[in-house]
């Protein structure tokens, strides 16, 4: 399997946070993204995120989710798009877990069923790729949720910690990484004038 990665480059006079993110049109309305991957960088500094697509099911007992809190996976399992791609989210003996990972009703979907002792408003459930999570939405009982993941990938740069709830309606200094055929290494660099230069040549450096 294919090793993508992005280097980052800041070139622009500000101390901050870059993140990775991803969106899905896909997806429900209602599922969050969150702060994907996220390291610090002053001035000058170049960093590389590189990642699998190898997915995940993720949950996290978050409380009511909305922007700006922090996802913490309490619970990862590994996760594929045709064989172990259905799970059930669970509370027994006062505390949440997973069980029974099968293969799904549909194939290309990662499935979530919420049994009927799960509470309202109190935990998160969602999908990750490469080990840190993508995709949440608030849990409820009797509940199955799909995730079709066909997630296109963006970077910003400002104050963000890795698995932080994000509104990406109201980020705006952001760009998108697209990878065409047969690349798998792209390079963003933000510019003196806080605008991104995306680009597959390592040259931009």
């Amino acid at each position: 399997m294919s090793q993508y990665s992005v280097v980052f480059k800041n070139n622009s006079s500000n101390f901050g946070t870059v993140c990775l993110y991803q969106t899905c049109p896909e997806l429900d309305a209602d599922v969050m993204s969150l702060a994907w991957f996220s390291k610090s960088a002053h001035p000058t500094t170049k960093l590389t995120f590189k990642w699998d697509i190898k997915y995940s099911f993720i949950w996290d007992e978050t409380g009511v989710l909305v922007p700006g809190v922090v996802f913490d996976a309490s619970q990862t399992w590994d996760a594929d798009l045709s064989n172990n791609n259905a799970i059930t989210f669970t509370k027994q003996n006062g505390a949440y877990t997973f069980k029974d990972l099968v293969r799904g009703e549909k194939d290309g979907m990662l499935q979530i069923t919420e049994d009927y002792t799960v509470p309202v408003k109190q935990a998160a459930v969602g999908i990750g790729m490469s080990g840190a999570g993508t995709f949440v939405k608030q849990a409820q009982p009797n509940m199955t949720l799909f995730f079709k993941p066909h997630p296109e990938y963006w970077i910003t740069f400002g104050n963000y910690v890795q698995g932080q709830v994000l509104d990406v309606t109201e980020i705006t200094n952001k760009a998108k990484i697209e990878f065409g055929p047969g690349i798998y290494q792209m390079v963003a660099v933000l510019k003196d004038d806080n605008s991104w230069e995306i680009t597959d040549n390592t040259g931009a450096l």
